[in-house]
């Protein structure tokens, strides 16, 4: 059986969240909390919500065992972006992304 959380537009890009997400794929939910835990990374925090999210929508449904679960799947997809300008010299206008991402956790029991 699988439970699964997804959180989306998230305020951090997607390249920054991937670093946390390639550290934590695989691994059990009791390892994968103590390592986000320590991990002074914003995406951390983040993962952790979500992660924390599929587990309790797993520990609903009465035919899974939380204490043998895994993450079968993280996925982190980028969403929309804000578009802003910053002005430069001479009148010229420097563009700058704010990008957002969409993490998606399925936990599966191993």
């Amino acid at each position: 059986m699988e439970a699964r959380a997804v959180a989306k537009y998230l305020r951090i890009s997607p390249q920054k969240t991937r670093l946390v997400a390639d550290v934590v794929r695989g691994k059990t939910v009791g390892e994968a909390l103590q390592i986000l835990n320590y991990m002074p990374k914003k995406g951390a925090r983040m993962i952790k919500k979500v992660l924390e999210s599929a587990l309790a929508n797993a520990d609903q449904n009465p035919n899974i065992d939380v204490d043998i679960l895994y993450i079968k799947k993280i996925m982190v997809d980028q969403g929309p972006q804000l578009k802003r300008f910053h002005p430069r010299a001479m009148g010229r206008a420097y563009r700058i992304q704010h990008r957002f991402s969409h993490i998606t956790i399925v936990l599966d029991e191993g």
